[in-house]
């Protein structure tokens, strides 16, 4: 009889994946060209946003890139305005520059893996 491998299943780290709202008003194209895929991003809960209570701003370094869309950010949101913005990692997933400015670019928010 053969040895067979066997893989243990591996829970996926995913915890959002969506477009950069707004990104056309912000400062995203003074950094346009340093947007890459893979790039590590930082998340800001806005809770004095007069238009959203829940709304999670998009940074890279001081340059505002825009938000998490309205609708996916509630639970984000959460976890940020309690204190726990260090159990995400956040990196940019895809980038097409010949799409719609809301649609350029594709951030993945995951869990970190501190095992």
């Amino acid at each position: 009889m053969k040895n067979v491998a066997v893989k243990k299943y591996e829970i996926d780290r995913n915890f959002l994946n969506c477009h950069i709202a707004g990104f056309q008003y912000y400062d995203g194209c003074q950094v346009i060209d340093e947007l890459n895929v893979g790039v590590p991003l930082d998340i800001f809960a806005e809770a004095d946003n007069p238009h959203d209570a829940t709304a999670v701003a998009i940074y890279f370094g001081e340059k505002k890139l825009g938000y998490i869309p309205a609708g996916k950010n509630e639970e984000l949101s959460k976890f940020l305005q309690f204190g726990h913005a260090d159990i995400f990692e956040v990196n940019i997933n895809f980038k097409n520059l010949d799409l719609h400015p809301e649609q350029q670019f594709r951030i993945a928010v995951k869990i970190k893996d501190e095992r």
